[in-house]
């Protein structure tokens, strides 16, 4: 099961009571206070794990409390502080106050490790309350109660390339071509329900990170569909291979369709829709010979050269024109600078 969003409770760690005591001890007259102070609480930590890849753990336990500190004693004894939780979430994981909708964090490196929230301090012993006009006080602070607060974690997958399209225009396939990633596919419409992550080897020292996201249909930035809660994934990419599916047996119009989901990039973020394209008509070897797709693909690639878009056509069934779709996305992420290193 795929978890990208979820709220969770934290609760910092109770600091410890001080104590009131005194000390007792033979031929040691008015020995004077010896009570200890309390522990600290412990604090909860979040820890970004790049083996991670859903906030699943997350579904089968929302409340975590981190340990109290224990209790002072006598003979100046402090009490131990209590340990400190780790919790660990996927790279791309944005931490927010679910309350207040404040962003608190944006974990996105491996080992980052941010504090979610702090432990209380324990109270004082009567030690601490010893002057020179107060020789045996018999006062001492209790522990503070530890913080609480709910987090709404919401993962934003972390993807040099990001595939787009309507349902069934050959993502996964494309997918599963370029990369050794299995995402399911079928020929009916919605396959794709959650993402697959794939890493793709351009060359002997370069790779990328691409992404299959559920389709999209127009209104999905207003919720419709399976993939406007995926939308944000496409945040993070650094590039977009828009997918188009040409196949004549579907009837549609290649153009409107990516003008739809542009569309669509656009009411969600602008930002977005400013994001470089690639454009891939997919399924070529279905539609060689055909007038109609012929036109259509011709529309397309005119309204590609006007935008400056560069239009692919390739089979991701037969890998005719994948190799060179490869080269080029390659190309376009060392250009804009963000191509990484293999590992």
């Amino acid at each position: 099961m795929f978890v990208d969003e979820i709220d969770v409770f934290v609760k910092g760690g109770d600091g410890g009571a001080g104590c009131v005591s005194f000390r007792r001890e033979k031929f040691v007259p008015y020995g004077g206070p010896d009570g200890g102070d309390g522990g600290n609480g412990g604090s909860i930590w979040l820890v970004a794990d790049a083996a991670l890849t859903t906030l699943l753990d997350f579904h089968y336990k929302r409340h975590y409390h981190a340990e109290r500190g224990t209790h002072g004693e006598g003979s100046n004894r402090h009490g131990a502080s209590g340990s400190d939780m780790v919790l660990k979430v996927p790279l791309g994981t944005v931490v927010s106050d679910r309350d207040t909708g404040e962003r608190l964090v944006d974990l996105t490196t491996h080992g980052q490790r941010e504090l979610a929230i702090r432990g209380s301090h324990g109270g004082r012993g009567n030690a601490r309350f010893a002057t020179s006009t107060n020789r045996a006080p018999r006062r001492a602070d209790l522990g503070r109660r530890g913080p609480e607060r709910w987090l709404h974690l919401e993962l934003r997958l972390l993807a040099d390339v990001g595939v787009i399209g309507f349902p069934n225009a050959g993502k996964s396939t494309l997918v599963s071509r370029l990369s050794a990633a299995k995402p399911k596919i079928a020929d009916y419409p919605f396959t794709t329900l959650e993402p697959t992550l794939g890493i793709v080897r351009a060359n002997e020292d370069r790779s990328f990170v691409i992404a299959d996201l559920p389709g999209l249909i127009p209104g999905a930035a207003q919720g419709k569909g399976l993939g406007h809660q995926f939308l944000r994934h496409t945040e993070r990419t650094r590039l977009l291979l828009h997918l188009l599916d040409p196949d004549p047996n579907t009837g549609r119009d290649l153009l409107a369709d990516l003008d739809a989901i542009n569309a669509e990039l656009a009411a969600y973020s602008p930002e977005l829709a400013a994001r470089p394209q690639l454009v891939v008509a997919n399924k070529g070897d279905l539609v060689e010979g055909d007038a109609d797709v012929a036109r259509a693909l011709d529309r397309v690639r005119r309204h590609c050269a006007a935008t400056g878009q560069p239009l692919h056509v390739i089979s991701a069934v037969t890998g005719r024109g994948v190799p060179d779709l490869l080269r080029a996305v390659a190309a376009r992420l060392d250009d804009l600078g963000w191509a990484r290193a293999a590992s």
